[in-house]
């Protein structure tokens, strides 16, 4: 590789730390990585808005920072992703509608407020389905975005051009959320690090109103402790979010070397409902046992829950149904809407409170489910998706529940999951180790994902795109 795409490859933290030693220019990588998106994005379409010259006008800023000796922060320079559903300040923000293709919000969101003052510049915004309701990544405004693995699969969604830009070297990091699986889906199929943190642990406001009881926001990166950096920067309360928890006293960062030694870790091909393909089993129990080989005690359990795949629907449908409102009546506006969320908000108009009560009943009965299960367990191994990515344009509602099946119940208990690359299918297609954590315990997820990282290394292996 040359120089230009060695920077295109590089993770976070090492820009950052050549930026602040000054081998590296931020306008140097700022450039690299534009050039970059300009050959590649028309192959994926991840990148769906740029903000190329805020970005090289940033870049500058943040070098004369470095000249004068300013206090830098631990992204100084470094470029971030921001998706199409989170609201930034004088940049288009769609949520992939063409009912909000020309709202460009007035405030950035908190996350992004603090990615900036860390030092980080927001190279535009990345693709995702019609209001996140998809988990792939298409829709009515910008179409189709690819899996950089093969142009013919999806890559994940509901950020599935965020992850689509990192596994390309589109900007070394991105941010996401996660309602039904959104950040670890797209993780799982484009090779990547993605990690839904704990509920609350990074705010959310403003946002456009829809399952706030379930949707966490997160970053996804190359590298393990790229997500730590960014959940550091991103994580603390807020005013404008009162389900914001407080940030944790030590650092993420500071466990990506702690190891997994004499963690306790259940593995469950299942979860007692779900069902995997055998190829995609195989990889991930391999995985599993790899962390008894690091030290940990490592053995199958299930959680035996019953499949809460009715659950999401009775969230997002209502949620959607009155956010919607304010765009007219849902017979006005139905025909904007794409046929799968039509179907989901239709289904809400026939339902009662006590629907919506009896969900969040359940959702309290996961949550204690889990944390007995957890009594005896530092973490719980899984596939992230129960097969490799499907088509590019995917469309089938009630798959839509298959795919999320692993994925599901940790947005309702809301405690922090991940997913790591296991490994590759047969024909070269990635697959995913989701590792759910303790309620609030992100950093137990850190370490055994660095772990894993530093025995089983994914960061060198990239996408035949050039």
């Amino acid at each position: 590789m040359g120089k230009t795409q060695d920077i295109c490859w590089m993770s976070a933290a090492k820009l950052a730390k050549k930026i602040r030693k000054k081998k590296l220019s931020p306008v140097e990588v700022v450039e690299a990585i534009l050039a970059r998106i300009e050959q590649i994005n028309p192959k994926i379409n991840a990148y769906v808005t740029l903000t190329t010259e805020s970005a090289i006008s940033q870049a500058k800023q943040a070098e004369d920072a470095v000249i004068t000796g300013e206090k830098l922060g631990p992204l100084h320079g470094v470029p971030v992703s921001i998706k199409d559903l989170i609201f930034t300040k004088g940049v288009r923000t769609t949520m992939g509608s063409t009912l909000c293709e020309n709202f460009v919000p007035e405030e950035d969101a908190v996350l992004v407020t603090r990615l900036k003052q860390a030092g980080a510049i927001v190279l535009g915004k990345t693709n995702t389905p019609e209001f996140g309701l998809k988990p792939v990544t298409f829709n009515d405004v910008f179409g189709i975005t690819r899996n950089p693995w093969n142009l013919e699969k999806a890559p994940g969604g509901s950020s599935g051009g965020a992850a689509a830009a990192v596994a390309s070297g589109l900007g070394p990091i991105a941010v996401g959320n996660d309602g039904t699986g959104s950040i670890r889906n797209p993780s799982s199929c484009c090779g990547l690090f993605g990690i839904k943190p704990q509920f609350g642990r990074i705010p959310r406001y403003p946002v456009f109103h829809g399952a706030e009881l379930v949707t966490h926001e997160g970053p996804i990166t190359r590298t393990v402790e790229d997500a730590a950096v960014m959940l550091d920067v991103m994580s603390g309360p807020h005013w404008g979010d009162v389900f914001s928890i407080p940030k944790p006293e030590k650092s993420f960062t500071k466990y990506i070397d702690k190891g997994v030694k004499g963690l306790r870790i259940a593995w469950s091909p299942d979860l007692g409902f779900a069902k995997a393909t055998p190829e995609v089993i195989a990889i991930c129990e391999q995985a599993a046992k790899a962390f008894a080989q690091m030290g940990a005690t490592v053995e199958e359990a299930h959680p035996h829950f019953e499949n809460p795949e009715g659950l999401p629907g009775m969230i997002w449908g209502s949620d959607y149904l009155e956010a919607f409102s304010m765009f007219g009546s849902i017979e006005t506006i139905l025909d904007k809407l794409h046929p799968i969320t039509q179907a989901m908000v239709l289904v809400a108009t026939e339902l009662k409170a006590t629907d919506y009560a009896r969900t969040i009943f359940r959702k309290q009965e996961l949550a204690a489910s889990f944390g007995e299960f957890f009594q005896s367990y530092d973490l719980l191994v899984t596939p992230t998706l129960p097969e490799p990515p499907p088509p590019a344009d995917y469309a089938d509602p009630i798959g839509y529940l298959t795919v999320v099946s692993f994925l599901i119940t940790s947005n309702f208990t809301g405690q922090p999951a991940a997913s790591i690359p296991a490994g590759w299918t047969s024909d070269g297609l990635p697959v995913g180790l989701q590792i759910i954590g303790r309620p609030y315990d992100e950093a137990t997820i850190f370490q055994a994902a660095a772990a894993f990282e530093e025995a089983h290394p994914w960061r060198e292996r990239i996408p035949p795109l050039d």
